[in-house]
């Protein structure tokens, strides 16, 4: 992974058991991605319902560091199917544990 990208994890302040599922793999990898609160941040809502449809989180993206964009366009999702655990090139959302160790591998993230 090139040291120019970061991990940026689109969230809630209340508990997601994706997000505990989340949190799991990140301390397993010492890793510790920066987070932003859709419920404390409109902004950051209106973004992960133009990625996903929803208000899905986590929704866990790639992005240049200190951006808070994914650093290349998510593959489409058709209209009104569920973002859940789909490898969407620099984003993923409510991965399960296999689903997002596979989708860091292929990112760069874990070997």
């Amino acid at each position: 992974m090139s040291e120019d990208k970061e991990l940026v994890v689109y969230t809630r302040s209340t508990f997601c058991p994706y997000q505990a599922k989340a949190d799991r793999v990140f301390a397993q990898y010492g890793m510790n991605p920066r987070t932003i609160y859709i419920d404390k941040d409109a902004a950051a809502e209106k973004l992960v319902v133009e990625w996903t449809g929803f208000k899905s989180v986590p929704t866990i993206i790639v992005a240049r560091k200190g951006e808070d964009l994914p650093f290349e366009t998510p593959a489409p999702l058709e209209k009104g199917s569920s973002p859940r655990g789909i490898d969407r090139g620099s984003m993923i959302t409510e991965a399960g544990e296999i689903e997002l160790k596979k989708w860091l591998q292929t990112n760069g993230f874990i070997e």
